[in-house]
């Protein structure tokens, strides 16, 4: 299957297929007599996981070891696993830290509505910052 192929089996770009590639997702193809790359069937199965990990959070660079694991004969399930466990714990600390963020700004727009703009940096630069009541 040529590049342009699988690249439309995966729904992604015959650039990406040859940037994963590059990347060593997937491995270099045998190349037809004519030169062009000639993927497996089994190409189709491994572009789509990589696509999904990719959806699922999963950097590059997971999704390679990852395959690695599969490649030597180790089924990854595990470290598939850890590695969304990690990114749950990830999401939840950003999460967290955006919670802090909005109750922060939600008492800077109070103190903003409050604020006179006319006499806003008669102590500096902008009383809404100020830690100042």
């Amino acid at each position: 299957m040529r590049v342009g192929d699988l690249a439309a089996a995966g729904g992604v770009t015959a650039k990406t297929v040859r940037y994963y590639e590059q990347a060593g997702l997937l491995p270099a193809p045998p190349r037809t007599p004519g030169g062009y790359r000639d993927y497996p069937p089994t190409a189709v199965t491994r572009l789509a996981f990589i696509r999904d990990a990719q959806h699922a959070g999963l950097t590059l660079a997971e999704i390679r070891g990852v395959l690695t694991l599969r490649d030597s004969g180790e089924a990854p399930c595990g470290q598939v696993v850890h590695l969304i466990d990690q990114h749950l714990e990830e999401i939840d600390r950003r999460m967290a830290e955006l919670r802090t963020t909005r109750t922060a700004l939600r008492e800077l727009a109070r103190r903003a509505a409050e604020t006179d703009p006319a006499t806003c940096a008669e102590d500096g630069i902008c009383s809404i910052f100020s830690t100042l009541p």
